[in-house]
């Protein structure tokens, strides 16, 4: 379940802009959320996404649900280009940290849809966590 912050924004980079490759007038939305298993968040991710690279239905679901933004987009087809990976918690993560990740999510003809920056939890290191 993806635990949604319902009007959170935060302006994408140029290295996010550059990593998608849009421009600065492309409009990009923005989701940040708490994936959990039952009442345990395992990671916290914020992503900055192409909507005008997506369908309408997939807009509005990723708008008004908390579906993950993966199995939305999944009909497309995407692959993860993984860009960075730290065992500990990068600076933009949060305190209980232990892994963090950034990607973009690619359609087959290489277009970026996604922009992620992953912080996963200790929980995932526990026993029965999932």
């Amino acid at each position: 379940m993806a635990d949604t912050e319902q009007g959170a924004s935060e302006a994408a980079t140029p290295a996010v802009r550059a990593a998608l490759g849009v421009g600065t007038g492309e409009p990009l939305a923005f989701r940040h959320v708490r994936l959990r298993c039952g009442g345990t968040v395992l990671s916290i991710a914020k992503n900055w996404y192409v909507p005008a690279r997506l369908t309408p239905a997939m807009n509005t679901t990723l708008e008004t649900t908390r579906t993950p933004f993966g199995t939305v987009v999944r009909p497309l087809g995407f692959h993860r280009e993984r860009l960075e990976s730290r065992r500990w918690r990068a600076a933009e993560c949060p305190a209980g940290t232990v892994l963090s990740h950034k990607a973009v999510l690619r359609l087959a003809d290489g277009r970026g849809i996604s922009f992620v920056a992953e912080c996963y939890t200790r929980a995932n290191l526990m026993q029965g966590a999932r």
